[in-house]
């Protein structure tokens, strides 16, 4: 039941249901029209063709009359125009003696007809349409619809006088009008029925032909409904209305398709972004407490110190030194420590800097090497960086100084010992693209495969003990291998 009420609801039906009903309707007007308006303009054509035939007659015996024409053979052309019209023809002079009659009882009817006529007995007489017998007067012509009950036969009645005084009289039978309109009706039924039948086939092949890219086009939105935008409109050399509307639903599906395809792109994107920006977020936190737990010591320990040295707990001008060597060594600790922070926030909010200046990245390095000796010396740690020649690079000082420091410090923090020594080997290599890579090797225990990919995370330890030894150790990202960083040459 719902499969034929969708049937019903389909282009395809409706455009054929609508051209029955045109064609049905097409017919039925016909009927009436035929109906209607047949019989009064059969009348009409009959009354003129009466009427011709009347000025035909009176000149044929006019010329008789006046130029004495005897090669007209008047009974002759009387019984042609009898013949060929269907006509009764009587004529009578003025004298009422016969001259020409159509048919042997023919003067008898129309006296009849003429003594109803003069007595007005209507009784005998049926008038249709109109009650006034008369459809057409003039000064010697009247014409005059009759009916003879008796034998059911319509007539047209024409009694009128010639220019020679001779009283012409044409009855015109035309009660078959009435079986040409029945006639006429059942026919215009049938055509009406073949019609119906052929404009079903018509109507079928057009319908299909016009909602097939209709249906294509539908299924196409359905799709795109769902997001699916693998089916395409199979466009046509037409330029119609339906071909255009199929170009633009494919144009607007491939921009769809696109945009789309683009806010998943960004939603993965902003998923990625939301994710790290987690990441970081938990570990900005672990590091702030981290720096706030670093800063617990050397405060407790220059709090101490200068009280000590306030309250002279040693007098001793090398004690007072060492005190104040502690303090100060400590004070650049928290320095030290507040520049993490800033660096942190710089990170954070994207306002971090270059200023890239020519400088010799060869002098940097061994300026760090410098720095670090007491600590190189302390680990028994040997360095082995060969490099005499300058090299210059195009970069930021201060931020590759952080970087080498940063390498250089997490390589002596992690240094173990190898065939009896400590070793760390600086290297400079020449890349293509006018760069330099810096390469710091030291000697110890690999970082664990699962935690490589891990070390780049901005924060990220290894270790997340809460041993102070180790916690200075992690201001820095930890290494125990080759780490690589290229530079501009």
């Amino acid at each position: 039941m719902e499969k034929l009420k969708e049937k019903f609801k389909s282009i395809r039906v409706k455009l054929f249901v609508s051209l029955c009903i045109v064609v049905i309707l097409i017919v039925l007007f016909l009927i009436i029209i035929n109906n209607v308006v047949l019989e009064s303009f059969y009348l009409y054509s009959k009354t003129e063709s009466i009427k011709t035939v009347y000025e035909k007659i009176n000149t044929y015996y006019n010329e008789i009359q006046i130029n004495g024409n005897s090669s007209i053979n008047i009974d002759e052309e009387l019984n042609k125009i009898s013949t060929k019209n269907d006509f009764d023809i009587l004529i009578k002079n003025d004298e009422n003696i016969l001259l020409y009659s159509s048919g042997k009882n023919l003067s008898t009817a129309i006296d009849k007809i003429n003594e109803i006529i003069i007595n007005n007995k209507i009784n005998s007489i049926e008038y249709k349409g109109n009650k006034d017998v008369i459809i057409y007067k003039s000064s010697n012509v009247v014409i005059r619809k009759v009916v003879d009950l008796r034998s059911s036969i319509n007539y047209i009645f024409l009694t009128g006088q010639l220019d020679n005084g001779y009283i012409l009289y044409i009855r015109i039978p035309i009660s078959s009008i009435q079986e040409s309109v029945r006639i006429s009706n059942n026919l215009l039924i049938l055509i009406g029925g073949i019609s119906i039948l052929i404009a079903g086939i018509i109507a079928s092949i057009i319908s299909r032909k016009f909602t097939q890219p209709i249906t294509q086009l539908n299924k196409i939105a359905t799709n795109m409904s769902k997001l699916d935008f693998s089916k395409k409109y199979i466009e046509k050399d037409t330029d119609d209305e339906i071909n255009n509307l199929g170009k633009s639903i494919n144009l607007m599906s491939e921009k769809l398709e696109t945009t789309i395809k683009q806010l998943r792109e960004t939603n993965v994107e902003l998923e990625k972004d939301i994710e790290e920006k987690s990441k970081i977020d938990e570990m900005r936190k672990q590091f702030i407490s981290d720096v706030s737990h670093e800063l617990k010591t050397p405060i407790a320990l220059i709090q101490g110190y200068a009280e000590g040295l306030v309250e002279n707990v040693n007098t001793d001008e090398e004690s007072r030194k060492f005190y104040a060597e502690v303090i100060l060594d400590e004070a650049e600790k928290m320095d030290a420590l507040v520049k993490s922070l800033l660096e942190l926030m710089k990170l954070e909010y994207g306002k971090r800097e270059f200023t890239n200046t020519k400088f010799d990245i060869v002098e940097l390095i061994n300026e760090v090497i410098r720095k670090c000796s007491v600590m190189l010396e302390e680990n028994k740690i040997e360095v082995e960086f060969d490099q005499s020649k300058k090299t210059y690079v195009i970069a930021d000082n201060f931020y590759i100084d952080q970087v080498v420091t940063n390498y250089f410090t997490n390589a002596i923090k992690h240094a173990n010992e190898v065939n009896g020594k400590k070793q760390i080997k600086i290297k400079l290599e020449e890349r293509k693209n006018n760069k330099i890579r810096i390469k710091v090797f030291n000697t110890g225990e690999k970082i664990k495969e699962e935690n490589l990919n891990r070390i780049w995370q901005r924060f990220y330890k290894e270790d997340t003990s809460r041993n102070r030894a180790t916690r200075r150790n992690r201001n820095r990202p930890s290494t125990s291998k080759s780490h690589n960083e290229q530079l501009p040459k």
